[in-house]
């Protein structure tokens, strides 16, 4: 059975180097378990939306949890699917920072990117945005 599992989280560490050490474990360790998903990151906040089987999306799930680079990690939204949205992608990677803000503006009050303000379906519908106006980067 195939899950999709949105969390937000804050980097504990906020340089380039630990960011890129998260996507280069992910990227990793996914390919391996069948997941797929999508990573935003900005303003020291993780975003990201992880497709697969049940079992290995809450495994992963409860290793970021635990994993001390993440703080006020939140489960935003889980959900049974029938097909993947981020199927082409064992961790892709959004960098908002160069990111127009009018498309962040338009899921949320201000233009920052707060996924704790908003519900896990916002956070949903802003990602498949960016993954449409090819904001995206980082396929397989």
């Amino acid at each position: 059975m195939l899950v999709r599992l949105l969390y937000v989280s804050r980097a504990v560490e906020k340089d380039a180097k630990a960011i890129e050490s998260i996507l280069e474990a992910s990227r990793t360790h996914n390919m391996g378990n069948g997941i797929t998903g999508v990573l935003c990151y900005g303003g020291g906040v993780f975003l990201q939306a992880i497709e697969g089987g049940r079992g290995a999306v809450n495994t992963l799930y409860n290793h970021i949890v635990a994993d001390p680079r993440h703080t006020a990690v939140e489960l935003l939204h889980y959900e049974e699917i029938t097909e993947r949205r981020f199927g082409g992608w064992t961790m892709g990677q959004v960098n908002l920072s160069k990111i127009n803000t009018s498309i962040v503006l338009k899921y949320s009050e201000r233009p920052e990117f707060d996924p704790y303000a908003v519900s896990g379906k916002v956070s949903l519908a802003l990602l498949e945005e960016l993954m449409a106006t090819a904001s995206i980067i980082g396929r397989a």
